[in-house]
């Protein structure tokens, strides 16, 4: 019974999968943020070409 007890007090499972969780959010942040970056970078070079292209 005592291994049964140790087992239930035993939170080192508990801390990989919150250390997980917490990586893998900050990788969405990090994806969502770069794509963003990416659709305002890609705006601002459609508009500077189609300015080049006027001149």
């Amino acid at each position: 019974m005592s291994r049964f007890k140790s087992f239930l007090r035993d939170e080192s499972g508990a801390t990989a999968i919150e250390y997980g969780l917490i990586a893998s959010l900050i990788a969405i942040a990090i994806i969502a943020g770069a794509t963003a970056l990416g659709t305002t970078l890609n705006t601002s070079f459609n508009f500077i070409k189609s300015k080049i292209k006027t001149a």
